[in-house]
Formats: structure tokens, C-alpha cells, sequence
């Protein structure tokens, strides 16, 4: 971590199943230093579309965060502190930090 460009952010996946296609990984951006706090936002969040699943379906963690993102990347980005932005079904290539 660069201490100039300081953590403030995870991106988070969740394994949501609606009932008609079947389990999927949504991901979701979260302003929250703490990954901890950032996965049961993005878990929070993930409720809206499904039932969250509770143990790893086909090899998926059903919640995991998948990345550190630093200050630069959440500003540019558009992520507030606190924030939970959903970002879909597909891996948000953007949102990826550089060391990932």
C-alpha cells in the first residue's frame, strides 16, 4: 500500500441466487476501509437481488472481496465513503486495482 494512496474501498463479490437462472456473483464497489464492514455492506446490498448464499457454490466463495481499492481508483470512480455501488453480474475489469 502507498501511504500517499491510502485504502478506502473494497471491491466485493457475493453469490446471489433469484430463484429463475440460478446462483451468480454480483459485484459491488463499497467506500469502507474495513474489509470486513465492506463485505456485509456489499451483503446488504446483494439481498436486493436474492438469497445470498451460504456456502461456496461451484468452486465460488459466497462472499469474498476481491480487491483493495485505493484512493485514487474510488475518487475516479465516483465512490463516496460509505458507499455501495452495485456493479452487475459481470468482473468489473475497471474496479480492479493494478495488483490484483
Amino acid at each position: 500500500m502507498n501511504p500517499k494512496d491510502p485504502i478506502v474501498g473494497w471491491l466485493v463479490a457475493v453469490v446471489v441466487d433469484d430463484g429463475e437462472a440460478g446462483p451468480e456473483r454480483r459485484y459491488f464497489a463499497v467506500g469502507r476501509p474495513d474489509q470486513q464492514r465492506a463485505e456485509w455492506a456489499a451483503v446488504d446490498q446483494a439481498l436486493a437481488f436474492g438469497r445470498v448464499a451460504t456456502s461456496p457454490v461451484a468452486g465460488m466463495e459466497p462472499v469474498e472481496a476481491l480487491g483493495a481499492l485505493p484512493n485514487s481508483l474510488a475518487r475516479r470512480m465516483g465512490l463516496a465513503d460509505g458507499m455501495v455501488k452495485p456493479l452487475g453480474s459481470r468482473l468489473p475489469r475497471r474496479w480492479l486495482p493494478s495488483n490484483v
